[in-house]
């Protein structure tokens, strides 16, 4: 008698307490996979648009819908533009890495000691106001030198760090279809398409439009308040 009890109750425990938490954890996985997400940057590859601490919200229909916890896609309306900052998953390990668009398909790209040139066209470069780089922490802003690259349609912060070792020049190379080129806005501390080479349009996951908040790890993970709820490139053009 005792047993039927306990089972009974583990009936009426699984219809109304588990099984309502596993389909609604199932649906907000499924959102998180399909649409929308954020990422946690853990390094300053993308210094100085994007800094270590930053979590950014990735819109997952910015180009497509994929079958959630997968890359195969459901429909495509949309390819990543140059100058996009895009989240997608590496051809070196399958790690899922932040970087901008430099090269689309069909271009062709090259680096001269830091002179981008894309399509036989070199890219200008003007300064930086100091308002971006100050928020880096100040050894870095020493020893780093910065500029707003005029990327066709999309100018950015870049910064270079000459005391590292780094690959100043690459290529040129033409862009397979279907693939695109990607590049660290910090530009000597940034594994990126120079040393994997360009990135399947299917790893790419989804555009990284904005910092949702941010924390300072040299300083007790202390909150950067003026960093909150930023659109990314934003300080640095208005």
């Amino acid at each position: 008698m005792k047993i039927e009890t306990l089972r009974l109750r583990a009936r009426r425990w699984w219809r109304q307490e588990i099984r309502p938490i596993l389909i609604l954890a199932i649906i907000l996985f499924s959102i998180r996979s399909s649409l929308a997400d954020w990422y946690n940057v853990p390094t300053g590859s993308m210094n100085p648009t994007i800094i270590e601490g930053d979590r950014v919200f990735v819109n997952k229909l910015a180009y497509d819908l994929k079958v959630p916890f997968t890359t195969r896609h459901l429909a495509q309306w949309s390819n990543p533009q140059r100058g996009d900052i895009v989240v997608f998953f590496s051809p070196h390990d399958g790690t899922r890495l932040v970087k901008r668009v430099v090269g689309l398909p069909g271009d062709t790209v090259e680096l001269r000691n830091e002179q981008l040139i894309i399509n036989g066209q070199p890219v200008n470069y003007a300064p930086l106001s100091a308002k971006i780089s100050s928020q880096l922490p100040e050894a870095e802003q020493q020893e780093s030198r910065f500029a707003t690259e005029q990327l066709p349609e999309h100018p950015h912060a870049v910064m270079a760090i000459p005391n590292l070792p780094a690959k100043r020049s690459f290529g040129p190379l033409q862009i397979p279809a279907g693939h695109y080129f990607m590049m660290g806005d910090n530009r000597d501390n940034s594994f990126d398409s120079r040393y994997y080479g360009p990135v399947a349009r299917s790893q790419i996951i989804g555009k990284a439009t904005g910092v949702v908040y941010s924390l300072n790890k040299n300083d007790y993970w202390l909150p950067r308040t003026q960093r909150f709820f930023k659109p990314l490139d934003a300080n640095t053009f208005n």
